[in-house]
């Protein structure tokens, strides 16, 4: 099994430019940056070895390679850059498990499981220090192509290598898979930042679509600003594997796919037409306390709609929230604990001052954080 192995690896092993080593990790060969043109047609599977960590061994990302045998695109899915966010990781799972590369056109790049040290200790941020302490990759991405490989340390580090050796140089069009974060959830919702960008979204048919300004730092407006069409697609709540939210994505992926001509076929937009909004408020609770929630995900709500009660510990109201605009529930918390200024509900509606992208509005300039 090991020489079979060996021969497989035979055509992409030793190549210095591309960064591999001789080390493999249960049979995948360890690289230290990705070239996808070098690789063989059919699936690939590898352990890009982004960084040291704080007791000398390795931080190892797995990597899926698909080619096909004839050319197109190279579409970057990724998953999992944020440690509790999982349903993207069983999307890319299922996804490859099923590709046949005989019928692909281009290659798929699939990353299912960006922070290896989020995941293992199940946090949001980049918990790579023996504090405990972390840092949001999904901030941290560089807007250019240059190689940060040795500047600064911890998650900045981190980051920097995955963008410059495994993302930009080996894509023509992302999607950055997620989730809500630990104590809340979100319905099918992509994020949109340019006029291309637009056009992913609508084959990936999610329930909403928010145009919105992007951020600096993250994967979705970091390959935007390169030129490569990008979204950031949440797919419902944390630490679970959602069947009925992977069937989905998994079909607005292939949708994709197929519209980009990397897959034969027709696109399956069965899916409702998704809801387009470029205004997301957030309804914050004034006190500490319990909320029970009174609205559901994608339910539409008018001006003054109870949304949500606070209670004290004796469950005596302390606070009522409602909706301050028509709009649509885009978001909620599921952990009923609430501190003074938590987000309770997320409502999503159209605001027709603001900038659009409906007829091919320019890219909107990027915000610092949200």
């Amino acid at each position: 099994m090991a020489a079979l192995l060996l021969g497989i690896a035979q055509p992409f092993l030793g190549a210095s430019a591309q960064g591999q080593t001789t080390d493999r990790i249960d049979g995948s060969p360890v690289i230290e940056r990705l070239d996808s043109a070098s690789l063989p047609v059919g699936k690939t599977r590898l352990w890009l070895r982004v960084d040291d960590n704080d007791v000398g061994q390795g931080y190892y990302v797995p990597v899926i390679v698909v080619k096909g045998p004839r050319p197109g695109p190279r579409l970057l899915l990724t998953a999992g850059i944020h440690g509790d966010e999982l349903n993207g990781i069983g999307v890319i799972q299922r996804l490859v498990e099923g590709l046949d590369p005989a019928t692909l056109s281009g290659t798929l790049i699939a990353v299912p499981g960006l922070n290896a040290p989020g995941l293992r200790n199940s946090t949001r941020a980049f918990t790579g220090g023996h504090t405990g302490a972390g840092d949001n990759l999904n901030r941290l991405i560089p807007q250019d192509t240059t190689d940060h490989g040795d500047e600064g340390g911890g998650g900045k580090r981190f980051a920097a290598r995955l963008w410059s050796r495994l993302m930009v140089h080996n894509a023509d069009l992302g999607i950055d898979l997620h989730t809500q974060s630990r104590g809340g959830t979100y319905p099918a919702y992509v994020f949109v930042n340019t006029p291309a960008a637009k056009r992913l979204a609508d084959m990936l048919r999610p329930d909403s679509i928010y145009i919105q300004a992007g951020l600096d730092g993250a994967v979705e407006d970091m390959l935007n600003a390169n030129g490569i069409p990008a979204v950031t697609y949440e797919l419902g709540a944390p630490e679970v594997f959602d069947e009925a939210m992977i069937a989905r994505a998994l079909r607005g992926v292939r949708n994709v796919m197929i519209d980009r001509k990397m897959l034969p076929g027709t696109p399956d937009l069965s899916d409702p037409e998704p809801f387009l909004g470029n205004l997301v408020t957030n309804v914050d609770s004034p006190r500490g306390g319990w909320a029970h929630v009174r609205v559901t995900l994608n339910q539409f709500v008018k001006k003054g709609d109870v949304l949500a009660v606070v209670t004290d510990p004796f469950g005596r109201p302390v606070a009522t929230l409602t909706a301050s605009l028509d709009a649509r529930v885009a978001g909620m918390g599921t952990d009923p604990r609430t501190q003074p200024g938590d987000m309770v509900v997320r409502l999503i509606s159209w605001d027709p001052s603001l900038p659009c992208l409906r007829t091919g509005c320019p890219p909107l300039p990027r915000k610092k954080d949200n």
